[in-house]
């Protein structure tokens, strides 16, 4: 996956300062002002901030998003317009090493809160230098300087760690509505709980544990269920992947009884389609849900995610 950096110059941030700023009608929106409405104003830089701000704030807050519906998340560039709702909003909530726009204008944004939920759980170095690199550096808590990935959120385990630390955040940053972020805070991590329950009573007796992907994004959900992913191509999931590597794949498939490529859906699946004509394999889709679109198999987090694990049992076969 390509990613430019792109920095805010000054002239921008004083643009930005200039712009007025509407009331949202909407609790959640994209692409709409934040700031100034009489709730708690959380501006969430792509789907799975948004997912946990809205089930934990509630009708208490008002949510708007950085990244659009269907828009690839990593190659996000931070408008002038995008970086004064940062500055005009209560908390801003994202995950460092995703998306490298938004760690700048975060950073230089005086947002009353900042959550960054890479730092409410443990991330880890799971080889995304081999097959998917977000061009960032590595983020604190790495001791050899590797680039830790940062796909936290498709481990219900993980992703319930770091709802946790959002509701103690949003309760310290609102206290008037404490016990209400507690409680809704309290809700999503048991549905978390039983979506990893879900998960690991579905995947733990399947033909094979390897699935290929043209996105190394399932690591942590590998890792947590005993999986191997094994990724397409190199650092782009739309490029064609080297002669080489088609063979190596076609004789892993045929070592392994893989029978499925996996692709996504903010992404092309000629990639994907590539490698299963000349292997005789399938292909379906497994959603990294870094957003939700009309393409999306279910409306949240949560339905998509036990749409993958289906998608999973079906490419793994149950025994």
């Amino acid at each position: 996956m390509n990613v430019r950096r792109h920095h805010i110059s000054g002239l921008a941030l004083a643009a930005a300062g200039l712009l007025g700023m509407g009331t949202l009608s909407a609790c959640s929106t994209a692409g709409a002002a934040a700031g100034n409405t009489d709730k708690f104003d959380v501006v969430a830089s792509f789907y799975p901030m948004e997912f946990l701000a809205e089930r934990i704030g509630g009708a208490h807050v008002s949510v708007t998003t950085l990244t659009e519906p269907g828009q690839e998340p990593h190659d996000l560039e931070i408008s002038a317009r995008q970086t004064a709702q940062l500055q005009e909003s209560d908390a801003v909530l994202y995950l460092a090493g995703l998306q490298p726009a938004v760690d700048d204008a975060v950073g230089q944004s005086s947002a009353g809160t900042k959550i960054d939920a890479a730092k409410l759980t443990h991330l880890e170095d799971l080889g995304v230098e081999d097959g998917h690199d977000h061009g960032g550096s590595a983020e604190e808590g790495s001791e050899d300087g590797a680039h830790l990935d940062p796909h936290v959120w498709l481990d219900p385990v993980r992703y319930a760690e770091i709802a946790e630390g959002v509701g103690k955040a949003f309760e310290k940053a609102d206290p008037e509505h404490a016990a209400d972020y507690r409680k809704n805070t309290a809700a999503l991590v048991e549905e978390l709980g039983g979506l990893d329950t879900a998960f690991a009573r579905g995947l733990k007796d399947t033909k094979t544990k390897t699935f290929f992907t043209n996105h190394t994004a399932f690591g942590y959900l590998a890792e947590r269920y005993g999986l191997t992913q094994e990724a397409i191509s190199g650092l782009d999931p739309e490029s064609e992947p080297s002669p080489a590597r088609i063979k190596e794949l076609q004789e892993e498939a045929e070592a392994d009884g893989v029978t499925t490529v996996f692709y996504e859906t903010l992404v092309s699946d000629k990639t994907a389609k590539t490698l299963a004509s000349d292997a005789g394999l399938r292909t379906d889709v497994l959603d990294p849900l870094e957003g939700i679109t009309d393409k999306s198999r279910g409306d949240d987090y949560l339905q998509v995610m036990r749409a993958n694990l289906k998608a999973l049992q079906t490419a793994l076969g149950t025994k």
